[in-house]
C-alpha cells in the first residue's frame, strides 16, 4: 500500500468528486475531497499535496485563481478536469502552470493512467535534484562540475575544482595541506607544500578575479585552509 501519495480533489459536483476519489483509491493513493475554491485553499495551506485534481468552475473561488496560488507555492503537479473544453481554456491552463488537462465527460481509465503518469514524472524529477554547493555568491554544481561566481561561470582545472569542492563540502573545517593533497591527488603526502600552494594560489586568483570584493578562502596560519565566513 502506497502511504505517501496524497491527492487533493477540487470539484464541486458531489458525484464527480466521489468518482474521482474512487479512481484514486483504486490506485492505492489517498484522496481528499474539496467542494469549493475556498475549501481547497484551506487544504493547500495546511499541507503539501503530491497532486491536485482541479475543476475550473467552482464556488468561492475560480479554479484559475486556485491554479495561480498553487503555482506561486512552487512545484506541485496539477491536472485540470473541466467541462470548459475550448482550446483557449486548455492552452491558458497549461501556460498558467497546469501539467495536464482532461475534458469532461472523462474516461475513468484515462484519468487513472494520467494520474499515474504525472506522479511518475514528478517522482523522477524529485529523485534527481540538482546538487549544488553554495557559499556567498559562489555556486558549485556537482552534476555538471561547473563553478559560478555572481552567476558567471569560471573555468577551473580538475585539481582546482576538487580543492574547492573539498572546502565547500565542509565549510567550517580547516584542511591541512596534507588533507588537501591526499583528498585531491589521492596519494600519500610527503611534505611537498609547493604543489598545494600553487594550486591554491591559482584557485584564489581566479575567484578574486571573478569578484574582487570578496574573499572566499582563508589561510589559518600553521593549520591550513578553510572557506572564509
Amino acid at each position: 500500500m502506497n502511504q505517501t501519495i496524497n491527492i487533493l480533489v477540487v470539484e464541486d459536483d458531489n458525484d464527480i468528486n466521489q468518482l474521482l476519489c474512487r479512481i484514486i483509491k483504486k490506485s492505492q493513493y489517498y484522496p481528499q475531497p474539496a467542494y469549493s475554491g475556498t475549501e481547497a485553499l484551506l487544504y493547500l495551506d495546511k499541507q503539501r499535496w503530491d497532486l491536485v485534481l482541479l475543476d475550473l468552475m467552482l464556488p468561492g473561488m475560480a479554479g484559475e485563481q486556485i491554479l495561480e496560488k498553487i503555482t506561486a507555492k512552487g512545484s506541485m503537479p496539477v491536472i485540470i478536469i473541466s467541462a470548459k473544453s475550448e482550446k483557449e481554456t486548455k492552452i491558458n491552463s497549461l501556460r498558467s502552470g497546469a501539467d495536464d488537462f482532461i475534458s469532461k465527460p472523462f474516461d475513468v481509465d484515462e484519468v487513472s493512467a494520467r494520474i499515474d503518469s504525472l506522479l511518475r514524472r514528478y517522482k523522477h524529477t524529485n529523485e534527481t535534484p540538482k546538487q549544488v554547493l553554495t557559499h556567498k555568491d559562489l555556486h558549485l554544481d556537482l552534476d555538471t562540475k561547473t563553478v559560478y561566481v555572481e552567476g558567471a561561470e569560471i573555468t577551473l582545472t580538475v585539481r582546482e575544482y576538487k580543492i574547492l569542492k573539498l572546502l565547500m563540502t565542509s565549510p567550517k573545517k580547516v584542511f591541512s595541506k596534507s588533507n588537501v593533497f591526499e583528498s585531491v591527488w589521492n596519494e600519500p603526502f610527503h611534505g611537498d607544500d609547493n604543489t598545494v600552494n600553487v594550486h591554491m594560489s591559482n584557485l584564489r586568483n581566479k575567484l578574486s578575479k571573478a569578484n574582487p570584493s570578496k574573499e572566499y578562502i582563508e589561510t589559518i596560519w600553521g593549520m591550513g585552509y578553510r572557506l572564509k565566513s
